[in-house]
């Protein structure tokens, strides 16, 4: 399949958040408290896209993916309950989310890996992530990626994290 990755605009705002739907009924369905009702907004989405961090995958011109591609840094990760590997700026990956229909082909790891190539354009080499202990899709993705587990965030002063982080290498000159 055919995807281009390229940073979401105000017309794929709708689209998008019909995807941050459908991700938030299967976790509800598979009991992962990882999004709810509040958790994200339309109003977080709106704001994604209009920092200029809302990225998608878009196939044939319909979006079949959308997450948030950050260097602005992450508050919740200075407080860390655990150690990164390093103080150097990083990339962060949130709200990552695959179109019914296009699930489990592939798609969110590609969404990761074309992120860690827009890092490395920008030179940046670590890429951290967070995600909640039920959250097995994420887990499992993030492990075969290479990322190391580094502690636990609190979000919203309840909501506990599990951390991880990346190194990333710096693109080869050809």
């Amino acid at each position: 399949m055919e995807l281009t990755f390229r940073k979401a605009v105000k017309k794929d705002e709708e689209r998008v958040w019909t995807i941050i739907l459908q991700a938030k009924e299967q976790m509800r369905r598979l009991g992962s408290h990882q999004w709810d009702e509040n958790y994200p907004a339309r109003d977080s989405i709106t704001q994604d896209i209009e920092r200029g961090e809302g990225y998608v995958f878009d196939e044939a011109g319909q979006v079949v993916a959308y997450g948030v591609v950050s260097f602005a840094g992450e508050p919740v990760y200075e407080q860390l309950n655990g150690k990164w590997s390093s103080d150097a700026p990083y990339l962060v990956v949130h709200r990552l989310a695959v179109v019914d229909g296009k699930k489990h082909q592939g798609i969110a790891k590609r969404f990761l890996l074309e992120a860690e190539k827009v890092a490395r354009h920008e030179g940046i080499f670590s890429f951290r992530v967070d995600t909640n202990f039920d959250n097995q899709y994420m887990l499992r993705l993030i492990e075969d990626l290479g990322f190391a587990y580094r502690g636990e965030c609190i979000y919203r002063g309840e909501c506990v994290r599990m951390a991880f982080e990346k190194s990333l290498s710096p693109l080869e000159e050809s």
